[in-house]
Parts: C-alpha cells; sequence; structure tokens
C-alpha cells in the first residue's frame, strides 16, 4: 500500500502550515485534515489575495485534488458554511472535491458559551482559549456524549440535540452565564447552517482512505495548531484539546500507523505564541515588536496579537523527536531580513540547572541560553532558488541542520505561494 505523509506544526501553531500545503499538494491526490477545528486558522496567499481556511483542508484550491475532513476534527457548521460561501464566491466547487467524515464532532451553539464561561472562571489562570468551543467539544466527545455529522442524518436528530443542549444549560445555570439572549440567535443559525453541512458527501473516511492508498493514491494529513500545543506533549494546561503530533493522523483519520511515510514540520525562523503559558525565548523589547511588525503576527483566527520571540532550538528538537521528522519546512525568514545580528536558543538554565530538554512542570523558571549569528541584512523575499539566498542565511540553515540533524528541504521567504524554494 501506499504510504502516506504528514504535514504539521512544530511550534506554536501559525508556522505557515496552510501555505505549504497549498505548494506541496500538486505532489499528491488526496489532503486530510486530521484534528482540531475552527480555532485553527491557515493562510494562504496567490495572486495577490490572502485566504484564511479554519476547518476545511489547505489543497481545496487545486480543484483536482480530494479533500478529506477526518474523523479527529471538530466542526461548527455555521464557520464551515462561511468558508464554503468563501469559496464558492471564488468560483470553486467543493461539493466536488470535499467530503467530510460521518465521524467528525460536532461544536453545537452551547459549546461556545461554556468555553466562555469556563474561560471567564479561570480569571488570571485562563489559557487564551479562542472561544471557539473547541475544548467543550472535545469533552463532550470524551464523555461519550457528543453528536457527530451521522447524526444530523438520523430521524431523532433534534432530540438528540435538544438533550445536549439541556445539559449544557444546566452547567451554565451552575457558572451563573447568563445566555438567553445570545443562544436563540446563535441556535436559529445553527440549525440554518445544517443544510450546507447535508448537501456535502459525508463519508466513512476510514474505509475510504485505506481504498485510495490501495489504488496508489498519494495522501498527505494536514495537522493543525502546532506540536508544542499537542494534549499530551504541551505545556500542559497551556495546549488545545487534541493530538496535534505526528501520532494523531493515524487516530485522526482511521490509519495505520505503519502506513506512515514522510512526516513535513513547519517552523517558523523565529518563534510565536498566542494565548498564554510558558515560552522561554519571548521577547518583551523593540526586537519582539519589529518582529510582530514585520511578520503582521495576529492571530488568522482571533485577530490577537502573537507573542514573538527568538528560535527556540530545544523546543524545536523536541518536536523533532516525538514526531519524527524527516523534513523540515522554514517559514517567513523574510521577516528578519533587517537584524544585524540573530539569536538562537540551544539550551536552558531550569531552575538554575543547564539542560537541554523540556521541563514536565510550566512553572519552572527558564533561562535561555542563546548562540548569536550574524544577520543576512538584505531583503530574500525575491530569491527563487537556494543559491541566490545570502551566504549568512545559509550560515542560519546550516545551523538548524547541524544542531537538530534534520534537513531543511522548503525555505519560504514570503507568504505568496510563489515564494518558496525547494532543496
Amino acid at each position: 500500500m501506499k504510504k502516506i505523509d504528514i504535514l504539521l506544526g512544530l511550534q506554536w501553531g501559525d508556522e505557515g502550515k496552510g501555505k505549504i500545503v497549498d505548494v506541496v499538494t500538486p505532489d499528491y491526490d488526496v489532503v486530510a485534515r486530521f484534528q482540531g477545528g475552527p480555532n485553527a486558522g491557515h493562510s494562504l496567499e496567490f495572486n495577490g489575495i490572502r485566504h484564511v481556511l479554519h476547518i476545511i483542508p489547505s489543497g481545496i484550491f487545486h480543484k483536482d485534488k480530494i479533500n478529506i475532513i477526518g474523523n479527529g476534527v471538530v466542526i461548527d457548521p455555521i464557520i464551515f458554511e462561511e468558508e464554503i460561501e468563501a469559496l464558492v464566491k471564488m468560483g470553486l466547487t467543493p461539493t466536488d472535491n470535499l467530503y467530510v467524515s460521518k465521524k467528525a464532532h460536532l461544536i453545537l451553539p452551547t459549546h461556545k458559551l461554556l468555553d466562555a464561561a469556563y474561560e471567564s472562571k479561570k480569571g488570571k489562570q485562563k489559557i487564551g482559549s479562542t472561544l471557539k468551543g473547541i475544548g467543550p467539544t472535545y469533552t463532550d466527545k470524551t464523555a461519550r456524549v457528543g453528536l457527530r455529522v451521522c447524526d444530523v442524518f438520523s430521524p431523532d436528530f433534534e432530540a438528540k440535540y435538544q438533550h445536549l443542549i439541556g445539559q449544557h444549560k444546566e452547567i451554565l445555570d451552575q457558572y451563573g452565564f447568563d445566555y438567553s439572549k445570545m443562544l436563540p440567535e446563535l441556535d436559529e443559525r445553527w440549525h440554518q447552517s445544517l443544510a450546507t453541512l447535508r448537501s456535502f458527501t459525508c463519508i466513512d473516511s476510514e474505509y475510504v482512505l485505506h481504498e485510495y492508498l490501495r489504488e496508489g493514491k498519494s495522501v498527505l494529513a494536514e495537522g493543525a495548531q502546532g506540536t508544542l500545543l499537542d494534549l499530551e506533549f504541551g505545556a500542559y494546561p497551556f495546549v488545545t484539546s487534541s493530538n496535534t503530533i505526528a501520532a494523531g493522523a493515524f487516530t485522526g483519520l482511521g490509519l495505520d500507523p505503519h502506513l506512515a511515510g514522510k512526516t513535513i514540520g513547519i517552523v517558523k525562523a523565529y518563534c510565536t505564541r498566542v494565548g498564554s503559558g510558558p515560552f522561554p525565548t519571548e521577547l518583551f523589547d523593540a526586537t519582539g515588536e519589529e518582529l510582530r511588525r514585520v511578520g503582521n503576527e495576529f492571530g488568522a483566527t482571533t485577530g490577537r496579537p502573537r507573542r514573538c520571540g527568538w528560535l527556540d532550538l530545544v523546543a524545536l528538537q523536541y518536536a523533532l523527536m516525538v514526531n519524527g521528522v524527516t523534513d523540515i519546512a522554514l517559514t517567513k525568514a523574510d521577516v528578519m531580513s533587517d537584524f544585524d545580528t540573530i539569536n538562537i536558543c540551544t539550551a536552558y538554565r531550569v531552575n538554575g540547572e543547564l539542560t537541554t530538554r523540556m521541563p514536565a512542570a510550566t512553572d519552572a523558571q527558564i533561562e535561555p541560553v542563546y548562540t548569536t549569528l550574524k544577520g543576512w541584512k538584505t531583503d530574500i523575499s525575491g530569491c527563487k532558488t537556494y543559491e541566490e539566498l545570502p551566504s549568512e542565511f545559509k550560515d542560519y540553515i546550516h545551523y538548524i541542520e547541524e544542531q537538530t540533524h534534520t534537513p531543511v528541504s522548503i525555505v519560504s521567504v514570503g507568504p505568496d505561494r510563489e515564494a518558496t524554494i525547494f532543496r
């Protein structure tokens, strides 16, 4: 059988996965999203126009490619409908090449309200939720009370829906959360959006993907968020509610782990993070502001300003290890084109002791240890080949490769799909 390749983020999300999926999609027959929900914002740019996808796989702009929303994804029908309408306005016909797993769970209106209630109750301990209802939906999935895509075709769907809504209301009442004004409007809009979801071909995606692989079709599994937000291996509790690592591709799509092919890991040339939680290399000075300004570091889903800092090789090597990454795609190096020197974190001092391991405790006192490299001080956004890149930037790439023992196979030098160099 054909192997399946995996593409995922190696940091805290926002690494540029959408663009890289779009760029490599011509090499695949199928792109399948395996986890997360509309808390993801995958940005793509071509023909001078920026597009943001939240649920739909980033291969959708290639009309001859099949796109699948896998069972590990949680779907908000309202946001799904909005994305579909945007694609139709572009002249695409997503019902032709987008399939939805029957086992994917649904985000209900009250999941969003629960998200807001839980986050508000945490006060200063809040994790920085996108308030899209992701966590409560995965909670219901784990508690075995959630609703799935297959349920919307059931004759007793409304009874199931009202029963779960009733349970959610009881919780909201306990939290003292007033939903009387918001819920009726959300509920009506949610029910209306189901017509769009029902118009799509809903499949047993695990069977379909196995058939594709047996036929020799090439499949790319697309992840959302990033490794350091993984429920198991991120900085808990400042994490997302799903498994963002490569292993999640197999549970999120129903595939045999023996079918693993390449794992492409996306990493920014620096680090960013949205929301709360540890960020050892975060910059609070003018350099951090410059990274945010030049890199346009504002959340594609929330619009929130991202925290910015230097590249963290301790965290990166950890992400490479738990994912079995075979190839690195380095993005947004063009953002750092005006720096005289560039720091890279190569070790931590954790509570005073030197280490190259990520600490499990999120309250550990971490001091980054830096190596300083010379900046390239030239605009690289127009470079089309690796040979055209300045020697100082090549040194930066080589240093990453030497430290991680992993090749940097793709270099992105701008947001457009054309601003990509393959090595």
